[in-house]
């Protein structure tokens, strides 16, 4: 903190009005402090979401209705922030990585309202030993409810439900969601083909991003 007040000293010593001081001092303050504020509120267990700048992504957001595309767990290990994600392959990515690579590096974090209880120690280690069967398995482009392979969203629900019995986000069927977008039908064609299951169970960001049992932080 003393580094803080110094370069406020540097910044404002000769800067005789008050109250244009004033202004730079609660600038200078904001920009010196927020980050770490920030990064000392993220906890073990956290949710991440992002706007996703994949090839997707757009219409995603036009048959969830969301902007928020992407989305992981948040470990600290080794005093580094990770996200626990599926992308190409099931995997850890260092925070500010994953943070640039999302539209504009928006994103948002969530937290189950109840985690000082259930994100205990052990809980965690439940996670991270459910989180360890998915292991560099490759990304579901399919989005189909099976183990083989699997896609962000459905990661981050499979470990909670399995490793803490909870159901973050309601699960939906194809059919449930809005697939009559020109954009939507192409790309449904081009990874279906005549296979499509409008049936297939699904669990989507916004699901969970929406969810009551969380709260943003």
């Amino acid at each position: 903190m003393n580094s803080v007040f110094n370069l406020i000293h540097k910044y404002t010593g000769d800067i005789e009005s008050m109250a244009l001081r004033h202004y730079i001092i609660i600038l200078l303050i904001i920009n010196l402090t927020g980050c770490s504020t920030q990064a000392s509120e993220i906890r073990n267990g956290d949710i991440i979401f992002q706007e996703s700048q994949s090839s997707q992504s757009d219409e995603l957001a036009i048959i969830t209705k969301s902007r928020y595309t992407h989305m992981g767990i948040i470990y600290k290990i080794d005093n580094q922030y990770y996200v626990y994600e599926a992308i190409k392959r099931v995997s850890l990515t260092p925070l500010d990585k994953w943070i640039k690579r999302g539209k504009d590096g928006h994103y948002v974090i969530k937290r189950l309202k109840n985690a000082d209880k259930l994100l205990t120690p052990d809980n965690l280690k439940k996670m991270k030993a459910v989180g360890r069967k998915f292991q560099d398995k490759r990304y579901d482009s399919l989005f189909q409810w099976s183990n083989h392979r699997i896609y962000c969203s459905e990661l981050v629900w499979k470990i909670y439900k399995e490793a803490l019995d909870i159901e973050i986000g309601q699960i939906q069927k194809f059919k449930d969601f809005d697939l009559t977008h020109p954009r939507v039908k192409l790309m449904i064609k081009k990874r279906y083909g005549n296979r499509f299951n409008p049936e297939e169970r699904v669990i989507s960001p916004v699901s969970m991003f929406e969810s009551e049992l969380l709260q943003k932080i």
